[in-house]
């Protein structure tokens, strides 16, 4: 009689194990799809997606004007431009663009004038240039303007500052606008530096709202149109799949260069700190291929200032010593000694806290060379390091020998509060 192996031989341990694991790989894929967790298996939809999937009774039969750059995309990299030039239920009749241009091809500070894009024909106008801010002639016809920009997590970031003139110039129009949400690429959840102080305002910063503010572009468009009595017909889109405490975009939703100088999510990392080295005499990288990862100057000693910060052991980042040549900007065509930052734990990486620590190391160690630039007419006279952290009394506790510590412990009272403030204002 024919007797069957099945059922007199045992099956192996590890084949029984296997199987199990096959069976469950679908309910593993499952939960996975849809987890709301820090990984980067799942991609953010940006706002702007939402709007146009789901919100479209706020631009549906509408005369649109669009304030966006090349950032303005969804998770297929379609320009907003396209999107809503394309769609059936929009009418898209003009263009507004911030620093750097619609189509991204002005550097940072460049005048940019008004024109007409090449793509759709559609008028485009600078606010960056003559304006600040739409003017009545601008927004002549228009009854809805979608403001669709990735930012940087940074005050003195000059896009929020477009955004809240947008939102003045729409309420004297009686305009609403309609804001699609972006990631903040270096996260919600932590805070730092010093709140700015009302004199210091400028375009580099309006609102006394910290260095790193941990908002995303729709929450501050909140806290301004509230906080600071603007007062326009605001509708924020939300995005769907980001958390506060997700960096994105970069990992899961693909990074478009918000400016020239921010070619990775890395920049938008250390930018909060080393940006403050564009109110001195120091290089911070523009001109290299590590814009704001690499800082330095011709009088820098690279070894010394890379064993002089590494032995501060600031959370998060390590300092290797470089040499570079720039080739635009601070000292281009010169050889400069500097270090370049390696981000080596982004949740401990404190940025205001290591672009302070690099700036006053720099100036204790080379005083007679260092300086911090002086102020010009177009500042009214204030020097921009000033600007940029918001006040005056930093650069003189550098000046006078002062410790890091005692620097940071003077603007957490401010940090505290705005802490407070911004809280009704977060979506996420």
């Amino acid at each position: 009689m024919a007797v069957s192996l099945c059922k007199r031989m045992p099956v192996p341990a590890n084949r029984i194990l296997l199987v199990f694991v096959l069976a469950l790989l679908p309910v593993a894929r499952s939960i996975a799809s849809d987890c709301d967790c820090d990984g980067p298996s799942v991609a953010p939809v940006p706002g702007i997606e939402i709007l146009l999937d789901e919100r479209i009774d706020l631009v549906r039969g509408k005369r649109v004007g669009l304030v966006t750059n090349p950032t303005g995309v969804d998770r297929g990299l379609h320009s907003a431009v396209d999107l809503l030039a394309r769609h059936p239920q929009v009418e898209l009749v003009a263009l507004f663009g911030p620093e750097h241009g619609v189509r991204g091809d002005a550097q940072a500070g460049e005048h940019v004038g008004s024109s007409r894009d090449r793509a759709t024909g559609l008028p485009v106008h600078s606010l960056y240039g003559e304006h600040r801010e739409p003017t009545p002639a601008m927004l002549e016809g228009i009854e809805v303007l979608v403001f669709d920009i990735q930012d940087v997590g940074t005050r003195f970031y000059t896009y929020p500052y477009t955004l809240a003139g947008v939102l003045r110039a729409a309420r004297r129009a009686g305009i609403p606008v309609v804001v699609p949400d972006r990631p903040n690429p270096v996260g919600g959840t932590q805070v730092e530096g010093p709140v700015l102080e009302p004199e210091y305002a400028s375009f580099v910063g309006l609102f006394p709202i910290p260095v790193r503010h941990g908002m995303t572009l729709g929450e501050l468009a909140r806290l301004f149109n509230e906080e600071f009595a603007i007062g326009a017909e605001l509708h924020v889109v939300p995005m769907r799949g980001w958390t506060r405490a997700r960096a994105e975009p970069g990992q899961a939703l693909a990074w478009v260069m918000p400016s020239p100088n921010m070619p990775t999510p890395d920049t938008a990392l250390v930018y909060p700190g080393t940006a403050l080295f564009e109110g001195t005499n120091v290089s911070e990288g523009r001109g290299t291929t590590r814009p704001f990862e690499t800082v330095g100057a011709p009088f820098v000693d690279a070894d010394a200032l890379a064993a002089r910060m590494n032995a501060l052991e600031l959370p998060g980042v390590r300092f290797r010593p470089v040499r570079f040549t720039p080739t635009f900007s601070k000292h281009a065509g010169e050889l400069c000694g500097g270090v370049q930052l390696h981000v080596i734990d982004r949740d401990a990486f404190l940025p205001v806290r290591t672009g302070l620590a690099l700036v006053k190391a720099i100036h204790d160690l080379y005083p007679e060379r260092f300086r911090f630039l002086e102020g010009d007419a177009q500042n009214q006279g204030r020097p921009f390091f000033d600007l940029l952290a918001g006040n005056g009394w930093i650069r003189q506790a550098i000046l006078a020998g002062e410790p890091l510590e005692a620097i940071e412990a003077r603007w957490q009272p401010g940090l505290r509060h705005f802490e407070e403030l911004r809280r009704p204002y977060l979506i996420y």
